[in-house]
């Protein structure tokens, strides 16, 4: 049987030629001013700050009732006397020392049982347990108790602070523990990680997006629970925060401090969320790549 055998085809050489980039045109067009002005968050955040004010103030003119709706202008004012003179500081300053020690042993509390839960299933539980427990109470119901318990001292404003934040950041890190792919674990693992070595290499940095999360969920229900609390009883030894300022000045009719109080609230609720956990949320999570 005879076989034929057949050449491959042949193929014609290709030539490419290099070509300048000047010659492509224009792939991206530059952005003009008002673009890279409005790609600055935080420039789009100031502008809308400014509209917000000016509706209050429109507003407020419109009503023309200043112990019912002072204008922005008047509010400013009395926080800018506030101020200037420290007593907005001062009550500023109390309020927010008293909100960082519960806030704080709230956290701790919450690690702990945290990590309780993820060591056994007998743990999981009672987590589980006592969060649909508690996690429904509101914070101020249990004031009264508290100043049974505790008596007439920031000891009571502290308690009902842990219970606010006590169970919004365990269970936001335990679902974030939860969610750490089996990958993950088994790396930890294969290095020899146990106990506090794996939470702390594997566990947390993994779940931190939801850690954070309840980091911020429960300083926003403690910034809460403590004006709240310190507008019922907000005095101790003759000081108080904020919320005793405010309702003072509630007593006196001075409506302007009243506002001026309750834009306090606001302005430090603004630079916490913007620029604490914004540098933290940078430092961490985007800088490990776990969000864009």
């Amino acid at each position: 049987m005879n076989t034929t055998t057949t050449d491959p085809a042949a193929r014609a050489e290709i030539v490419r030629e290099t070509v300048a980039s000047s010659a492509f045109g224009i792939v991206e067009a530059p952005l003009s001013a008002w673009e890279r002005i409005t790609n600055v968050t935080a420039l789009r955040k100031l502008a809308l700050l400014i509209v917000l004010a000016l509706i209050w103030e429109l507003y407020a003119r419109w009503l023309d009732n200043p112990l019912l709706f002072p204008t922005f202008g008047a509010t400013f004012e009395a926080f800018a006397k506030g101020v200037v003179g420290g007593e907005l500081l001062r009550k500023a300053g109390t309020s927010l020392r008293v909100l960082l020690m519960g806030y704080a042993l709230g956290i701790v509390l919450a690690a702990l049982l945290t990590v309780i839960a993820i060591s056994s299933r007998l743990g999981t539980d009672l987590l589980e347990l006592l969060t649909s427990m508690f996690n429904p109470l509101p914070a101020i119901a249990l004031l009264p108790l508290a100043l049974i318990w505790f008596g007439l001292g920031y000891g009571s404003i502290v308690f009902v602070i842990i219970h606010s934040v006590l169970w919004a950041v365990a269970l936001n890190t335990h679902s974030g523990f939860l969610s750490v792919s089996n990958t993950l674990r088994m790396v930890g693992r294969n290095y020899g990680l146990g106990g506090l070595r794996y939470v702390a290499r594997i566990l947390i940095p993994a779940a931190f997006p939801s850690i954070l999360t309840g980091l911020k969920i429960g300083w926003a229900f403690a910034w809460r629970t403590l004006i709240a609390a310190e507008l019922v009883f907000g005095v101790s030894s003759g000081s108080g925060g904020l919320g005793w300022f405010i309702y003072e000045n509630k007593n006196q009719l001075e409506i302007p401090n009243v506002f001026a109080g309750l834009f306090t609230v606001i302005v430090i609720g603004l630079i916490v969320e913007n620029v604490v956990f914004r540098s933290v949320e940078i430092a961490t999570v985007r800088k490990w790549g776990l969000q864009s």
